[in-house]
């Protein structure tokens, strides 16, 4: 089954083994397809995968064949067929990973350094001679936070997902040396096993996903991977940095962390309430207390020292003392003189009761001093170079997760502030209408009540709309959230569209009526919460620098820093961005934005922490974590920052250990590389660098003009993407519990940045991640000298050498052919005829651009293994976007709904998501 897709590809040893997992999943694929839909079947999906390979070669005549071919498909073949080609992506996917696996693997065989793994790393930093002083300066201002998402764009249930993995645990099995012929033959029926399963399970989900079912495939990942991997990542690189620089002694602090948006997010979300993120906070603790009472339990089987064979440390025997009657008859560990199990015995008992007086832990951090207690003693009699990793990694593990397990930030939209403050302001009589109040009246008046210590709120709910109401509900949940589950449990309040100042001291307002901002009788300001703006369009990422200086001078603003160690954080939107003014100009303007924010908080000694808000896809900011970090200026990582993980990402990346490991371990390699040259090179201050940053200036520029030009002036343009792209039934797949829109709005400026580019992907154009750049780039081209400038940005300039990667990389992935197959679902012929010419030429324009500056013959030579990939890929999911295009004009045409239709049509966008790799 489909196993002809190895005949193209390159026989270079390295990929050998993956092709034989390929060529293995196809053939077992294909007797799955014989035996539950019969040789016919698999005679069909033959003979359209050869069609559809013959299309390369730009066969006209296999073309009309091949259209006739999947318009003759009935109800329920089709479904078969669609099916078929999609769970093949799936299998090919999980190939893929194993044999990233495999390779990480092969290295430490080998005893190398793979590239962008903490040995490779630290091993760079002893060879170019960075010192041990160095290396402690910046781990100790360093950190990164890795932030779950509430943009659940993965398009594969968790049944399904389930079964992946279990199919890869079978690969990893295969690739064992020392299989004998009977287990080996074991494995593959497994394999052949799962696979069946897999076909016989359904795909789609039949309902929207809740807010608490989102939550719960977040917390999958911790449960599965992150709880193990975050303190593994710490402890080796810990080890590392002993070995090579022995003659200091290590300790690395907590950089790097994991938050959720979750159950926090509330931006045009009305389904998360005040009362779902409690909820959510609740099942946070409930998981982490499980995971350590497990770790805990294993830990007591571990240590059954006695006190008749060692010298248990007086500390840990006098506290055992202290504490036993914790313990009711019967629960006490039997054997006395085991101290540390009689004193684990209590610890557990604790952790049953955690926030329960004189019965369990009050905070994480008792329980820590608890495990640090039992540490001290052990050393006390151990030998040199004794080390229990079990414990230590418990130790990381609270001091990384305490009793919350992940922060949870809560983002709002600063339209909704406004309306709360208006509406409590009005009924205190301080202004008859606050929203039509001009920016400075807003800032001054806004001022006066934060420094004013007496309450405004009226005593009663139904003082308040519903609205209203609930605002304040918020910020007295966060209030109670920090006396039940400690400050860390939620940190940032972010400000969606964040246009000007008001918009985030309006936030403060709210804290100070819940109590979260306090101002004292001594003028003392308290406050637990960082407020930060959320820049999102091309015109705040312009004004945002304004906004945070104006900011930054407010002496009652700076106080309240002084409560986050004078840390600011500030998100960058990479996604509206995108979709106002094309993926170029975004990723420019917010290259721009931090560099002069970060000059700005130079000036009031406010250090910042950037949030950069990356979508999954390469149209919303996407690509590898470890090149997101490369592509930032060097100077804005010294005091560390924040990174979006989105839904359709966690799969790929934290559902094994080994991936999560290696995606984990690029990512603080890479942060570590950036932070530590940028240390030790003065590149920022080179004068190179401020001629390249304006040749940058007007490539952005020309790019704005075009990209606007098209999406913005062009009348039709709107009408073109609703219909020649799957963007009306996205709303049936069940991916996500937020609307696609805000306001339930039509207009352009309302629809979500996650469908608008989930839609374009499915077209084959994905025209949010290219569109424009080539005339930007063209624009400084226009001789030899010019030319060679932008070759050496490509080559010196780590944001410019990463934009143009992702370029080609989006460049590569759409396909033109296939795409031009849904202008037929365009009502108006003309119209769509002249839109895609103009997407067309534009396409050719960006890849001859690229291969000229990138000095490449083809797109993404450089690359080999992520091109061959996409290569392979490609054609194959072709006749998936030729049955969605036949199945969603149909869908149209008919008055009457036809559920299968509609099934079929959802199937083929799961597939394309499969293929492609890319949803929204």
């Amino acid at each position: 089954m489909m196993t002809k897709i190895l005949e193209s590809a390159k026989s270079d040893h390295s990929s050998s083994p993956l092709r034989r997992d390929v060529k293995s999943l196809g053939q077992l694929l294909g007797n799955v397809l014989v035996q539950q839909g019969g040789q016919a079947l698999l005679d069909k999906v033959e003979k359209i995968r050869e069609m559809t390979k013959s299309l390369r070669n730009n066969d006209e005549l296999t073309y009309q064949e091949l259209k006739n071919e999947i318009a003759s498909l009935k109800h329920p073949e089709r479904q078969q067929v669609i099916r078929a080609f999609a769970v093949y992506f799936h299998l090919v996917n999980i190939a893929e990973q194993n044999h990233r696996i495999r390779r990480r693997r092969e290295y430490q065989f080998k005893d190398g350094h793979q590239p962008g793994s903490l040995e490779y790393t630290v091993t760079q930093f002893k060879e170019n001679g960075i010192d041990a002083d160095i290396i402690k300066n910046v781990i100790e201002k360093l950190s990164m936070e890795l932030i779950i998402t509430a943009h659940p764009t993965e398009a594969t249930r968790r049944s399904v997902l389930e079964i992946h993995k279990r199919i890869a645990l079978l690969l990893h099995q295969l690739d064992q040396t020392v299989l004998t012929p009977r287990e080996r033959e074991e494995l593959n029926e497994k394999l052949f096993n799962e696979i069946t399963i897999l076909w016989q399970t359904d795909e789609l989900r039949d309902r929207k996903p809740t807010v608490m079912d989102e939550v719960a495939n977040g917390l999958y990942y911790f449960d599965e991977t992150l709880f193990e991997v975050l303190p593994q990542i710490h402890h080796e690189l810990e080890e590392t940095l002993q070995e090579h620089y022995s003659a200091e002694d290590w300790h690395v602090p907590n950089i790097l962390r994991f938050g959720s948006w979750i159950g926090g997010d509330r931006d045009g979300n009305p389904n998360v309430t005040p009362a779902l993120t409690w909820e959510t906070l609740k099942k946070h603790r409930k998981l982490v207390l499980r995971k350590y009472h497990t770790s805990l339990t294993n830990l007591m089987k571990q240590m059954s020292q006695s006190s008749k064979q060692v010298a248990i440390s007086k500390e840990l025997t006098d506290s055992i003392h202290e504490e036993l009657s914790i313990l009711k008859d019967g629960e006490q560990w039997k054997i006395e003189h085991e101290a540390y199990r009689c004193k684990m015995a209590i610890m557990l008992k604790k952790l049953e009761r955690v926030g329960k007086p004189k019965e369990g832990y009050q905070s994480s951090e008792e329980f820590l001093e608890d495990l640090q207690l039992i540490k001290r003693s052990l050393l006390g009699h151990s030998p040199d170079g004794f080390r229990l990793k079990s414990l230590d990694q418990l130790i990381r593990q609270v001091e990384l997760f305490g009793f919350h397990l992940a922060t949870l930030d809560i983002r709002n939209h600063s339209g909704d502030h406004e309306a709360a403050i208006t509406e409590i302001f009005h009924s205190v009589n301080l202004a008859a209408d606050y929203s039509r109040l001009d920016e400075e009246e807003k800032v001054e008046l806004l001022g006066k009540v934060l420094q004013d210590p007496r309450p405004l709120l009226l005593p009663f709910a139904e003082d308040y709309s519903k609205e209203t109401s609930q605002m304040i509900d918020v910020f007295r949940m966060i209030n109670k959230a920090h006396e039940e589950f400690g400050d860390r449990s939620i940190e940032v309040y972010l400000v969606s569209m964040t246009e000007s100042v008001s918009d985030l001291l309006e936030v403060l307002v709210l804290a100070k009526e819940a109590g979260v901002y306090r101002l004292h009788a001594d003028g003392r300001v308290e406050c637990k919460l960082n407020v930060a703006p959320l820049l999102e369009t091309i015109d705040d990422l312009v004004s945002g620098p304004a906004i945070m200086k104006k900011l930054f001078s407010m002496d009652f603003y700076q106080q309240q820093l002084k409560q986050h160690g004078n840390v600011q954080e500030i998100m960058l939107g990479y996604s509206d961005g995108s979709k106002d003014g094309g993926t170029l100009t975004a990723n420019w303007k917010l290259y721009k934005a931090q560099q002069e924010i970060h000059e700005v908080a130079d000036q009031y000694n406010v250090r910042l922490k950037f949030f950069h808000g990356r979508g999954g896809s390469l149209g919303r900011g996407g690509g590898p974590l470890y090149r997101s970090i490369l592509s930032q200026p060097a100077e804005t990582l010294g005091d560390g920052f924040k990174i979006t993980e989105q839904g359709e990402v966690l799969s790929s990346r934290y559902s094994l250990y080994d991936i999560a490991y290696r995606s984990l371990e690029q990512a603080t390699s890479t942060m570590l590389s950036s932070a530590a040259n940028a240390s030790t090179d003065a590149q920022q201050n080179d004068s190179r660098t401020k001629a390249w940053e304006d040749v940058m200036e007007g490539i952005s520029s020309a790019s704005l003009r075009k990209y606007q030009e098209l999406v913005f002036n062009d009348p039709d343009f709107l009408t073109y993407f609703k219909q020649a792209t799957p963007l009306p039934e996205l709303g049936s797949l069940n991916i996500g519990s937020r609307p696609m829109s805000r306001k339930g709005s039509e207009r352009f400026e309302d629809l979500r940045a996650i469908p608008w580019v989930f839609a374009w992907t499915q077209s084959r154009q994905l025209l949010p991640a290219w569109y424009a750049a080539g005339t930007g780039l063209q624009r400084y081209m226009e001789n030899n000298e010019q030319l060679n400038l932008l070759q050496q940005m490509y080559n010196d300039w780590p944001f410019f050498r990463s934009t143009i990667d992702n370029l080609q990389m989006a460049l590569m992935k759409a396909d033109l052919t296939a795409a031009r197959e849904y202008t037929a679902m365009v009502n108006d012929q003309e119209m769509a005829k002249r839109i895609f010419s103009e997407i067309e030429n534009e396409y050719h324009r960006t890849t001859e651009s690229i291969l000229l500056i990138t000095q490449q013959d083809h797109l993404m030579d450089q690359l080999p293994n992520i091109k061959e990939s996409i290569r392979l890929r490609n054609p194959y999911v072709d006749p998936l976007s030729f049955l969605q295009v036949e199945l969603i004009s149909k869908l149209r045409e008919d008055e009457q709904l036809d559920e299968d239709l509609l099934r079929e049509a959802l199937l083929t966008i799961n597939g394309i998501a499969a293929g492609l790799r890319n949803t929204g």
